[in-house]
């Protein structure tokens, strides 16, 4: 039987009721872990998410997971002590950290209303500094390390116009990851991040839906086309798992090569 590479772990994956992060859940429970699906709002998303997981258990043999969904809104630190508290007393330490929750709202920078731009932040990037905080508090005190996995986006070093409040929270999310990855390195802690580019999920909708926006999107990919979201998932499960165990401190974009800047394929500018 191959070993499973993430055999008895115990993770906490924010906004995990869908998309990217409902892909994350269900990977890593294949692969052995024992997971806890954040949510803030939709609990019927979070128990369709604790169902595929609990599936994708069974499935790979692991008996009696434990998997649990907690609500919490990232982005209120008391919300996180609670959701921690949670997972403490379900798991009793933690081993491994995805920080994917995450929104985005459009809006002219120069119109953008200052609450906007401050709720993406708080949900995007304070919510990863809170979780941050509170798992490596817990990992120094278990003294046998950690990892962090923070879901960043192709907009960490791409612009996105229209998006001044995404934008500075994916921003942001590089520098967090460097920093606490360099801070905790020697005491066995890893902190790195995945960047996703244009990903078929159903918050894209809008484009992934109509044939002829996603062709113009898909246009702007080198590979073609979009990822689907297992793709993302497996970049978070290779990082998470010992696979990475000399990795620190980096961002691994996930794009089809959206940040090779597929404009330059023709040297139209030399």
């Amino acid at each position: 039987m191959t070993e499973r590479k993430l055999e008895g772990r115990r993770v906490l994956i924010t906004g995990a009721s869908r998309g990217i992060g409902r892909a994350i859940a269900v990977l890593f429970a294949a692969e052995g872990a024992r997971v806890a699906i954040n949510y803030q709002g939709n609990r019927k998303e979070a128990e369709a998410c604790l169902a595929l997981t609990e599936a994708a258990s069974a499935r790979a043999g692991v008996l009696d997971p434990g998997h649990f969904i907690v609500q919490a809104d990232v982005g209120k630190e008391s919300d996180v002590s609670a959701m921690f508290d949670a997972f403490d007393r379900r798991f009793v330490g933690i081993d491994i950290l995805i920080n994917n929750a995450g929104i985005q709202i459009e809006s002219p920078s120069d119109k953008a209303d200052p609450k906007d731009i401050e709720r993406v932040l708080r949900t995007n990037l304070d919510g990863a500094v809170f979780c941050s905080q509170a798992a490596i508090r817990r990992f120094l005190a278990q003294g046998d390390g950690g990892v962090i996995v923070n879901c960043s986006s192709v907009h960490q070093i791409i612009p996105k116009p229209g998006y001044l409040g995404y934008s500075l929270s994916k921003g942001a999310m590089g520098n967090l990851t460097r920093t606490l990855a360099l801070e905790f390195a020697d005491r066995g802690i890893r902190v790195n991040a995945v960047g996703p580019g244009a990903t078929v999920t159903d918050i894209n909708a809008a484009w992934t839906d109509d044939p002829e926006q996603r062709a113009i999107v898909e246009g702007h990919i080198p590979l073609g086309r979009a990822a689907e979201v297992d793709e993302v998932a497996a970049a978070f499960l290779f990082l998470a798992s010992s696979d990475a165990s000399y990795i620190t401190g980096q961002t691994l974009y996930v794009c089809g090569g959206l940040t090779l800047y597929g404009e330059y394929r023709q040297n139209w500018a030399s």
